[in-house]
């Protein structure tokens, strides 16, 4: 299946961060970038402005790298899923939508605990828990796994729906710095679920159930 550069000669590219799926940038692609991108497994573009195709990174060394490529209904509109290497946008900032119209909260919870964990492995701070843990080491941190999956029991039992969603987050916090100190990746665990459940589209068609 292939855009439909019949109908028009330029189709527009969404670009977004695969992982976080934050939208990076918007372009133009023509057949010739089109077939260059499949090619190379890049992003390629049609510049308007130059006139000429334009290789995403060629000058700034911040190439975006495929990992996925959907058409919509209208075979028009291209949406590419790419592992951003660097800054998306010229200015140096990630994604090119940085100018905020109306506020709306983006953020990615699991991926900004995650990234601030390993932060405070990298840059450890006086008096933080998360040093406290990762210094203790694997033992520590597996007992009060333990403990928080108890405590969620108990509040699950309790039928208090407040006490059970702090004991919930307690646990996965405490899961989190456990991933951190075995070289587990958040992104390890969405690929593994995702294998379970061979989501295809979006038909979310349950093939197979995998090890559940």
């Amino acid at each position: 299946m292939r855009p439909d550069f019949k109908k028009m000669e330029l189709i527009p590219a969404i670009v977004q961060d695969y992982q976080t799926k934050e939208v990076l940038m918007l372009a133009y692609v023509n057949e010739e970038a089109y077939d260059k991108m499949l090619e190379i497994g890049q992003t390629v573009f049609y510049s308007r402005s130059r006139k000429k195709l334009w290789h995403k990174g060629e000058e700034s060394g911040h190439f975006q790298d495929v990992k996925g490529i959907h058409l919509d209904c209208d075979l028009d509109t291209l949406l590419i899923y790419v592992k951003q290497t660097g800054a998306a946008c010229h200015t140096g900032a990630y994604s090119c939508f940085f100018n905020e119209v109306k506020p709306y909260d983006s953020v990615d919870i699991f991926k900004e605990l995650e990234n601030l964990i390993a932060d405070r492995k990298v840059h450890p701070k006086e008096k933080s828990y998360t040093n406290y843990l990762l210094n203790e080491g694997v033992d520590k941190i597996c007992k009060k796994v333990g403990e928080e999956a108890s405590e969620t029991i108990i509040a699950a039992k309790n039928d208090n729906k407040d006490e059970l969603v702090g004991e919930i987050s307690d646990l996965l916090y405490h899961v989190f710095v456990l991933m951190n100190d075995r070289g587990v990746a958040l992104s390890d665990i969405q690929n593994k679920l995702k294998a379970r459940h061979q989501i295809t589209g979006n038909k979310k068609e349950f093939h197979t159930r995998g090890e559940y």
